[in-house]
């Protein structure tokens, strides 16, 4: 979980450049806000991932479920919301995958309700 963690910050902050510095001529503004919340919400999960692998007191088989449904989160949401922020300059067709955020957005939820429930069951 830790160097899934760190990849996808790695990752993360690649991304938060390459928004920055090679979108800003060629993608309008609001595409670029829209980028930067793909990669917000990447961080955000990549440092959860980070904290909570390095925690003793999270269990291991709840740290694994909370790595499936944040990677999946983070492909899902953060993935099509990179692709969809680009559509302007893409070279095909990628608004029929619109219905991929939510469910991305979802396995962040399913992830964040499964940390719960397993600091819940902590004696």
């Amino acid at each position: 979980m830790v160097i899934t963690a760190a990849l996808f910050a790695c990752l993360a902050v690649v991304f938060g450049a390459f928004g920055a510095h090679g979108l800003k001529e060629l993608i309008n503004a609001d595409a670029l806000a829209t980028f930067e919340v793909g990669v917000r919400y990447q961080m955000y999960h990549a440092i959860a991932m980070l904290i909570i692998g390095l925690n003793i007191m999270v269990p291991v088989k709840t740290q694994k479920l909370i790595l499936g449904f944040f990677t999946f989160g983070i492909l899902l949401f953060s993935g099509s919301i990179y692709l969809l922020s680009l559509k302007e300059i893409l070279p095909f067709e990628v608004g029929k995958i619109a219905f991929l955020t939510p469910i991305g957005g979802f396995g962040f939820i399913l992830g964040w309700i499964i940390l719960v429930v397993g600091i819940l069951k902590l004696k």
